[in-house]
């Protein structure tokens, strides 16, 4: 039977690919969990349809991201911790910490957005990348200070 992706497939294919698979994997399991269309000259109308309404929104994501990215230019935000001999921190200020203190001034952003390759274990300034929808990266500037 043949069939037209609506999602990417690990060993399928991608969105859109029209393959051919056994009928019973078909019937019983693709097209139940909506990940195919039977395919035929509808069907193919609907998926261009489909393409288009994603192509709009994937657009309008990009554009609140780049939006968001340079708000976030503008912000910096500072971390007071404790620290010891040598100024070195008590803890490490974390993508949490910093999720936090963004909230606080008013921009939401998840900790997963936030591309710490390391927890911040000293005073400073730092430059952190955020990972923004459609693939849009903004950088946000962390202060560590003493408390």
């Amino acid at each position: 039977m043949k069939v037209i992706l609506r999602k990417d497939a690990q060993k399928l294919g991608k969105t859109g690919d029209v393959v051919a698979v056994k009928n019973g994997y078909a019937r019983n399991y693709l097209i139940p969990r909506g990940m195919v269309y039977e395919a035929n000259q509808g069907n193919l109308r609907q998926l261009e349809e489909e393409k288009k309404q994603q192509s709009k929104r994937s657009d309008k994501d990009h554009k609140i991201s780049e939006a968001l990215a340079a708000q976030l230019e503008k912000v910096s935000i500072t971390i007071k911790m404790k620290v010891g001999e040598e100024d070195k921190l008590f803890g490490s200020v974390t993508s949490q910490m910093i999720a936090e203190a963004l909230l606080e001034k008013g921009i939401t952003i998840d900790k997963r957005q936030i591309e710490l390759e390391d927890a911040l274990k000293t005073l400073g300034i730092f430059d952190v990348p955020v990972k923004l929808a459609g693939g849009v990266m903004g950088k946000v500037k962390v202060w560590i200070v003493k408390e």
